[in-house]
């Protein structure tokens, strides 16, 4: 496997108030970030993530931190380990919106299969390295999708 470049955020923001912290834990979340240590957070590098980091650096200055940003090539080593925690945190989310999927399995309704359409095209969002649990998740909304079809039309 060869090694990645990624694009750091390293960044500090005061305690007080907390509302900055949190829009910036949120963003970071949605963006699929991978928390290497407190404070250092890593995503691959292309022009989307480097912008994004970028931005965030420029809210968390504005919050009254301090934040920065570089590109860095890892160790096969530390590529492995970083690859594995984003993984491993995606794979949870698609494993939990299986469940949702097959829990509503004995009533599907239209706007959960859309509120799980979007939950997965968010997860998708954030799932750098195409997790082996995507497909899974991806199957199970489309079979209550087609459940839901099916519903419908016996119905008419």
């Amino acid at each position: 496997m060869a090694t990645s470049e990624w694009v750091l955020l390293a960044y500090r923001l005061p305690r007080e108030p907390s509302t900055p912290r949190i829009t910036v834990w949120r963003k970071l979340r949605r963006l699929g970030a991978v928390q290497v240590v407190d404070g250092l957070v890593a995503l691959p590098a292309d022009p989307r993530t480097v912008e994004a980091f970028d931005w965030l650096a420029d809210e968390v200055l504005e919050a009254g931190g301090e934040a920065w940003t570089w590109r860095a090539t890892s160790s096969k080593a530390q590529d492995r380990a970083l690859r594995q925690r984003a993984s491993d945190a995606v794979g949870e989310e698609y494993r939990t919106l299986v469940t949702k999927a097959s829990d509503a399995e004995t009533d599907p309704q239209r706007r959960t299969v859309d509120r799980l359409r979007r939950e997965l095209r968010s997860i998708e969002g954030r799932d750098h390295f195409g997790s082996k649990e995507q497909d899974r998740a991806r199957r199970a909304v489309e079979r209550l999708a087609t459940l839901q079809d099916a519903q419908s039309e016996a119905a008419r």
